[in-house]
């Protein structure tokens, strides 16, 4: 058995050591995701290009297919979280989503049924040479880092549906810019300066005029499911290394039996969201800060209902214990993550061992929330949480944490 810490690109300046694009590269779950738009209701076009703006979190892998806004004047009812909606989960099954994810794995042409393994072996790591022989003389090990990728990678590809609705709140928000002019008012009087008064008029004149712009926001979660069943199908049957009409069918006849699994579903309502920050001149930003900041709080919630889809993320160093995450995936003074060590099995595939425990230190925790330097909030230009050691051994730079169960 091999031990290794997958550390990726660490050659970084010592002025540079702690700037994010010198993270190390890892195995992270893969994500789609798109928006149900109700092209009924009030800032529907808004909502709808706020939503286009906003990336796949950083902790994921971009598994976006071409559709990403799915248009809607049917309102869908809230469910408890153990329910999937039956209309988002016909239209995933319609299109036969599952099966487009899986295509997109592979680089699959529609054309000519062509796909390669280029995708498989970036996002695993794996050594390309190596992959690419173990694979030609359909070698124990090469089989057995085909398994590898598929439980780790293919598998931890996931759907997220987003249910986005406009939440009128134009009377409470007269009552938030009137209160925002008369504090700043008093702060002016209170200190002898101008700048509190002009500031409350102009937090007041925002919120009057966007009446208290707020989104309500369910998010649905999604598994592709892959298995032995599944993985032999596609190998032996619709896998085509070159065009091949019999592959590029036998894919289509059978797309049907590639499948998603719901998950669960999450609600935020996005009504906590601050309007420092932002311009009046700017109004998609209000939108896309109001959207953003509510989907971001769905997936830190999902994390925490559903282990599966629980991020792991690097430590960037070691003295101090850092690592880029922070508010924006959910660490609080509550906050405990297991260290994983990286083991390399002798038939080349992987598991994870834990070698610690660490927590963040509460008055360290990097507030990287959309737009929260704009808004002056604490921790905002941290740029890492940092940490300390609960317990384990040395840590190496480069092992992968995971938040446990609270």
């Amino acid at each position: 058995m091999k031990r290794f810490i997958i550390l990726g690109i660490l050659a970084v300046s010592v002025g540079t050591a702690f700037a994010q694009d010198s993270e190390p590269t890892y195995r992270r779950s893969s994500i789609y995701s798109l928006m149900i738009n109700h092209t009924d209701q009030q800032f529907a076009k808004e909502i709808k290009e706020a939503f286009l703006q906003i990336p796949v979190p950083d902790k994921f892998n971009d598994h976006n297919l071409s559709v990403k806004v799915v248009n809607m004047t049917t309102k869908l009812e809230g469910a408890k979280k153990e329910q999937e909606n039956p209309i988002i989960t016909d239209f995933l099954q319609r299109n036969k989503v599952a099966s487009r994810l899986v295509g997109r794995w592979f680089n699959r042409d529609g054309f000519t049924g062509q796909c390669d393994m280029e995708l498989v072996k970036e996002r695993g790591l794996y050594n390309a040479t190596e992959f690419d022989k173990q694979l030609a003389t359909r070698s124990a090990r090469g089989m057995a880092m085909l398994q590898d990728a598929g439980e780790e990678l293919i598998g931890n590809t996931f759907v997220l549906v987003n249910d986005i609705r406009y939440v009128d709140k134009a009377k409470a928000s007269k009552a938030v810019g009137g209160f925002l002019k008369i504090l700043g008012a008093a702060a002016s009087i209170a200190t002898g300066s101008n700048s509190y008064n002009n500031l409350g008029n102009s937090l007041g004149d925002i919120a009057e005029s966007f009446k208290g712009f707020a989104v309500k926001i369910n998010t649905f979660l999604y598994k592709l499911e892959w298995n032995d069943e599944q993985a032999g199908l596609f190998y032996q049957e619709q896998y085509a290394s070159q065009p091949d009409d019999t592959k590029r069918q036998n894919f289509e006849n059978g797309r049907g039996k590639y499948t998603l699994k719901y998950v669960g579903k999450v609600e935020s309502s996005g009504s906590k969201t601050s309007f420092l920050g932002i311009k009046e001149d700017e109004p998609i930003v209000m939108v896309r800060k109001a959207c953003q900041r509510a989907i971001d709080e769905n997936v830190v919630d999902l994390q925490h209902e559903y282990e599966e889809f629980r991020i792991k993320t690097p430590l960037a160093s070691v003295e101090p214990l850092t690592a880029y995450i922070g508010m924006k995936e959910g660490v609080n003074s509550k906050s405990k993550y297991e260290v994983l060590e990286v083991i390399e099995l002798e038939n080349g595939s992987h598991k994870y061992e834990r070698v610690g425990v660490i927590e963040p230190i509460p008055s360290l925790i990097w507030d990287n929330r959309f737009m929260a330097e704009e808004e002056g909030a604490q921790g905002a230009n941290l740029g890492f949480t940092t940490f300390r050691k609960v317990s384990g051994k040395d840590f190496v730079k480069g092992m992968l944490i995971k938040e446990m169960n609270k």
